[in-house]
C-alpha cells in the first residue's frame, strides 16, 4: 500500500494538472482532508506534510479533534441537524459546508448571534436529483428564480455569511460522468451571484473519484478523503 506521503503527493499532482489543463491557478484550489473516522495521529501525519484543512461529518467526533489541534482549519461537510446548531457553532469551524435549509439557517443564525459569532456557511445544493441527497432541490433549471429568492432569506440573517454552494455527485461517478453535476451548480452560483449581488466565491465539489471534473468546472475547494487516507477500516 503506498504511503500518505505518496498519495498526498499524487493528489496534490493531480490537482495541479487539472486546474493547468483549463488554465486556473492550482492556487487557488485548497484541498479538504476527509478525516471523518481517522484518528489524530493520522491528521498530525497530514498536517506535518503540509495539509491545513480537514473535513469532519460529525459535530461530536469533531469537537476532540478542533480542541486537540486548534492551528488547523476544520470544516463541517456533513448533514447538520437543526438541533445540532448550536453544538456546531460551539465547535468553532471555520465553514460549514451543508446548510441546506431555512430551518437550519435560522437555528445557525440563532446560535452564531448567542456566541458573538459569525458563521461562514455554504449552500448544499441537490442538482443530481438524487432522492438520497441532501440540500436544497436544484436538480431543474425552471426551480432556480424561486430557489435564489430563498437563498436571499438566508443572506438576510445576522451571524451568517454565505461564501457560496456545495454540491456532491452521486456515488461513484467519474470525472466525465460527473461533470455535468458541476457545471449546473455553478451556473446555479452565476445566477444566484448575479441576483444577490454576493460573489458566492467558493464552489465546495469534487471528491476523491472526480475532483478533477469538478476543477475544470470552477471548483475552490475538493473533498479528498479515501485518495488520501485509503479505504476506511
Amino acid at each position: 500500500m503506498s504511503s500518505l506521503t505518496e498519495r498526498l503527493a499524487r493528489v496534490r499532482a493531480e490537482i495541479a494538472q487539472a486546474a493547468e489543463v483549463v488554465d486556473r491557478d492550482p492556487a487557488a484550489i485548497t484541498l479538504l482532508a476527509v478525516s471523518k473516522t481517522h484518528p489524530l495521529p493520522v491528521i498530525a501525519a497530514a498536517a506535518e506534510l503540509g495539509v491545513t484543512a480537514f473535513g469532519e461529518n460529525r459535530v461530536e467526533e469533531a469537537v476532540g479533534k478542533i480542541a486537540a489541534r486548534p492551528d488547523l482549519a476544520w470544516h463541517m461537510i456533513g448533514h447538520v441537524q437543526s438541533r445540532k446548531a448550536a453544538d456546531v457553532i460551539a465547535a468553532g469551524f471555520v465553514l460549514v459546508h451543508s446548510l441546506d435549509s431555512l430551518k437550519l439557517a435560522e437555528r445557525l443564525s440563532r446560535s452564531a448571534q448567542q456566541a458573538g459569532r459569525e458563521q461562514a456557511v455554504l449552500l448544499e445544493c441537490n442538482v443530481s436529483g438524487e432522492a438520497s441527497k441532501e440540500g436544497w432541490a436544484a436538480s431543474d433549471p425552471a426551480v432556480w428564480p424561486a430557489l435564489i429568492e430563498a437563498f436571499s432569506s438566508v443572506t438576510a440573517l445576522p451571524g451568517l455569511r454565505v461564501e457560496g454552494l456545495m454540491t456532491m455527485a452521486p456515488w461513484g461517478t467519474d470525472d466525465q460522468t460527473a461533470r455535468p453535476i458541476f457545471t449546473r451548480l455553478r451556473r446555479l452560483r452565476d445566477q444566484a451571484s448575479d441576483r444577490l449581488g454576493l460573489p458566492l466565491a467558493t464552489l465546495s465539489m469534487g471528491m476523491s473519484d472526480d475532483f478533477r471534473g469538478a476543477i475544470a468546472e470552477g471548483s475552490t475547494l475538493v473533498r479528498v478523503g479515501r485518495a488520501l487516507f485509503g479505504e476506511r477500516g
